[in-house]
């Protein structure tokens, strides 16, 4: 095995850290981190041997992932858009109109430019329904009063409302 250098390693954390950003996983990021350190206790005990170096590699990446997931699991990142990649948890709260009849307790409706399946009680097609929850890719409705209120006694959160036509956009 040939001989590591110090700036091998940095140059591995380094290259280990770019993967993180093309390809997000974090546990990239906590190898690259390892890399690191093993670089810098080369640079201050350069006599350490390409084995033992390896090995310490591969217990610092174990300890940095095991920490790093530890405190991401406490601290949470927190973002201002949590369903941004959750298009059904989108929908809840948004006013959609029936594509098709629920019979059976499904149906479809048109949200933006998909046409989705729907849960609900049985309705004619033309019903204005609101989104109240999302099961696995179907979403969960109820009826509309006349008046645009929801027929239910349960209050959701209100967003923009969609009739189901439109541009198609939004997303």
């Amino acid at each position: 095995m040939p001989d590591l250098d110090y700036w091998h390693w940095l140059a591995l954390g380094l290259a280990l850290m770019i993967l993180e950003i093309l390809a997000p996983s974090t546990y990239f990021l906590w190898m690259g981190v390892a890399a690191m350190g093993v670089g810098v206790l080369l640079w201050l005990i350069p006599t350490l041997s390409p084995d033992v170096q390896l090995i310490l590699f591969a217990l610092l990446s174990i300890l940095a992932i095991v920490l790093g997931r530890r405190y991401l699991k406490r601290h949470p990142i927190e973002t201002d858009r949590p369903t941004l990649n959750v298009r059904g948890a989108q929908a809840i709260g948004r006013t959609l109109t029936l594509d098709s009849p629920i019979v059976n307790g499904v149906g479809r409706v048109h949200m933006d430019d998909t046409l989705w399946r729907v849960l609900g009680p049985d309705l004619p097609a033309g019903t204005r329904v609101e989104v109240i929850g999302v099961e696995g890719t179907a979403l969960r409705v109820r009826p509309l009063g006349r008046d645009g209120s929801s027929g239910g006694g349960e209050t959701s959160p209100h967003h923009d409302h969609d009739d189901g036509g439109g541009d198609g956009g939004g997303d």
